[in-house]
């Protein structure tokens, strides 16, 4: 099937290169021909100043991976503005704390916490999502997991983002958490998994083509976003370069 949506890239997939040189490395991704970019922090740059790079560049601003903390009450605003500025529409809580989500009824007061932001950044015109861990697929007390607990305690609206390789590394199947769960994967992670994290998409064990079925069919995906995770690669700019070809060549 042919690529239907557009695609960024996480950007914590080349985080040393983007502390170094941020603009630089937009530069190369619009080259490769990515569509946007998720954030991962900011680099010690203004959110105005990103967002000039990024219109020059012809690049979009997906979203963000925020931390929970980032959407305290002392720290709202402050993350709206920098979404606002950005043109950025997701915001996405990357990760939680154990005690957040490692229960039950952790995982129900966190669906409520997490329930009131969606409502609170919808105000606003954003929306609110939650990107999975490989530990967020493994059961919990009762079978459940807290994927699947968390995802059936907050709104449609709410994005399940999930990411195929840690998806299977919690032993999840690569594509039944997005057909479990239809019209909440606006925004899925594509990274590969061969084994371990690692692999250049499109040179590991998922299968591209079912996933990229199963988002634009059922999941309601508006973006993909590749993720890229090997720490020693030397290289890794030019590998997310080599994953979004092979995307393009799969697809």
């Amino acid at each position: 099937m042919p690529l239907n949506r557009p695609v960024a890239l996480q950007l914590y997939s080349v985080r040393n290169a983007c502390e170094r040189d941020l603009y630089g490395v937009l530069r190369k991704v619009a080259d490769f021909g990515y569509e946007g970019v998720e954030f991962a922090g900011f680099y010690g740059h203004e959110p105005a100043d990103i967002r000039r790079q990024l219109d020059d560049l012809g690049l979009k601003a997906e979203g963000t991976h925020t931390g929970i903390a980032q959407l305290s009450d002392e720290n709202f605003a402050a993350t709206v503005e920098a979404h606002k500025t950005l043109d950025a529409p997701y915001c996405i809580v990357p990760g939680l704390p154990e005690d957040m989500r490692n229960t039950p009824a952790a995982c129900a007061e966190t669906a409520k916490k997490l329930t009131e932001l969606t409502h609170k950044l919808e105000s606003h015109g954003l929306r609110c999502g939650f990107h999975a861990h490989h530990a967020d697929l493994l059961p919990l007390e009762g079978g459940k997991s807290a994927w699947y607990l968390l995802a059936a305690g907050t709104p449609e609206s709410f994005i399940m983002q999930y990411d195929t390789a840690n998806g299977m590394s919690g032993g999840a199947d690569p594509i039944k958490p997005i057909l479990d769960w239809p019209g909440r994967g606006a925004s899925v992670h594509l990274k590969e998994w061969a084994g371990a994290h690692g692999a250049i998409l499109g040179e590991g064990e998922i299968p591209w083509k079912q996933v990229l079925e199963a988002c634009e069919s059922v999941g309601g995906t508006k973006w993909y976003v590749i993720e890229y995770e090997i720490d020693e690669d030397t290289d890794p700019v030019s590998s997310v370069g080599k994953c979004l070809a092979n995307l393009r060549a799969l697809a």
